[in-house]
């Protein structure tokens, strides 16, 4: 069987995390298996390189962060054939589209049902790349399947399954009650042709005692016909590398009695929300979301992140007050990192024709620099150093930083005063680089944070979420049954 599909009783049902521990499940059993999802919905995106032809360099892409994490489970390059078509919300009602890593256009919300088929075929000719290359193809649906409205032009969901004859299993949430409604009413609402591929459903993030819950499985699926293939348990440890720009406070709470702590601003329309996780992962640092003034003043440090409309949200942070709040700040000595988009805002001007087409606008003034958004985007996995330390990163903005006379750039990070700036997504994933500029965060606000000796780097977390997400699926899941052995 070359190919499976994961759909969801809904979206954040867990497919991102069960498709990632699949990967890893069926790679240590030396099956050449590869991630897939035909479109996502996500402002969280990597860069990766497409293979060029023999004696050409490779293409820069976007995909989606979760597919990229997938891949790390498979243990294999990310290609954009993984991804290729990406949806970046833009505002309420456009997304800006990205065609195997690269951009596309725009499709508002009135065309999504019809404008979306256009883009099948580069779905499905991704897809059919990867069947051509692996033994196992695992696709990862969008939101569920049961959207009825949109079937027509389904092409992520069961319009890829009838493309490529696969067999598709539901992932559900019990977490959020109602598990036993929404996989039956998943089952009961589709069409008979779609219902036949339905094969079987998988439990996840269960707590408890599973006896309780099995006399329901079994007249779940006496009623269906569709198999239990397992029931994963609540797993704490595996929150790294979210997918959702709409939830991007889920790490663990510090136990340290005197943390580091950071405030990230929560824009309307964050992107790459990724960047602070290794932050939010480090010992003793204690990282939260937020859009309160009060905290922005009283942080040690805080964080404007990525943006996917900078203008839009630059306007956002006037109109409450926040960007008082780190005039404020910055008037008092207290650290500003600014991301990509938030190191734009930073900015003494904004010339945007592009993204928001408002023309010239005038920055937070903190930076000595002018921002030009242009066409083309900018794609790119830069390598570097700081103060010795080795760094790398990716690049995904249309914006230009021009910095004036009185830049201080020391590789990838633009300084001015307690004001630091930076267009490199992925940075603090280098654990030598994160550690040491927090160091000299904490000392600059007094704060006794130090690095903690021994504490496992990002990387290594990452791979240990792997390994158990594997692990469960392992003891959980029956996976000769999945793949209909």
């Amino acid at each position: 069987m070359p190919g499976i599909l994961i759909a969801g009783t809904s979206s954040d049902a867990g497919k991102s995390l069960v498709v990632a521990g699949l990967c890893r499940a069926f790679a240590d059993r030396g099956v050449r298996v590869a991630p897939y999802k035909a479109q996502n919905m996500s402002n969280n995106s990597m860069v990766v390189v497409d293979p060029g032809r023999p004696g050409e360099p490779g293409r820069a892409g976007e995909i989606g962060r979760a597919q990229w994490t997938q891949a790390r489970g498979a243990r294999i390059t990310p290609t954009t054939a993984m991804n290729p078509v990406l949806l970046k919300p833009g505002s309420d009602r456009r997304s800006f589209v990205v065609v195997r890593g690269r951009p596309a256009g725009t499709l508002a919300s009135g065309e999504y049902a019809t404008g979306r088929q256009s883009l099948a075929a580069a779905a499905f000719e991704a897809y059919a790349e990867l069947a051509d290359k692996f033994d196992l193809v695992i696709c990862e649906g969008a939101g569920s399947p049961a959207e009825i409205n949109l079937r027509a032009g389904d092409y992520v969901n069961f319009g890829l399954a009838e493309r490529f004859d696969l067999p598709v299993v539901v992932v559900g949430d019990i977490d959020r009650g109602g598990i036993l409604a929404a996989l039956f009413g998943t089952w009961a609402i589709v069409s008979d042709a779609d219902r036949a591929r339905l094969t079987g459903y998988l439990i996840n993030k269960f707590r408890g005692d599973q006896r309780v819950l099995d006399p329901g499985l079994a007249e779940l699926t006496r009623r269906t016909g569709m198999r239990s293939l397992g029931v994963l348990p609540w797993l704490d440890d595996v929150w790294l590398d979210g997918e959702d720009t709409l939830r991007v406070d889920r790490w663990p709470a510090t136990t340290d009695v005197a943390p580091l702590t950071v405030a990230v601003v929560r824009f309307p329309r964050v992107s790459n929300a990724t960047d602070v996780d290794p932050l939010a992962a480090e010992p003793g640092v204690e990282v939260t979301v937020t859009t309160s003034p009060m905290a922005v003043a009283t942080a040690d440090l805080v964080i404007l992140p990525g943006s996917r409309s900078t203008v839009s949200d630059l306007a956002w942070l006037t109109e409450t007050g926040l960007a008082a709040a780190i005039d404020g700040r910055v008037r008092a000595g207290k650290p500003v990192l600014g991301i990509c988009g938030g190191y734009q805002m930073l900015c003494r001007e904004i010339h945007d024709d592009v993204e928001s087409g408002r023309g010239v606008v005038a920055g937070l003034g903190h930076i000595d620099a002018v921002v030009r958004f242009k066409e083309e985007k900018t794609l790119g996995l830069p390598r570097g150093s700081w103060r010795g330390h080795d760094v790398g990163g990716y690049l995904i903005h249309h914006g230009r930083i021009e910095p004036g006379p009185a830049r201080q750039i020391d590789g990838p990070l633009h300084q001015e005063g307690v004001v630091w700036g930076t267009l490199w997504h992925g940075l603090f994933e280098h654990d030598e680089f994160r550690r040491a500029w927090l160091t000299e965060i904490a000392t600059r606000v007094s704060s006794p944070w130090r690095p903690r000796p021994g504490a496992p780097g990002f990387d290594q977390r990452r791979e240990a979420m792997l390994d158990r997400l594997a692990q469960a699926i392992n003891e959980h899941v029956d996976l000769d049954q999945l793949l209909g052995r």
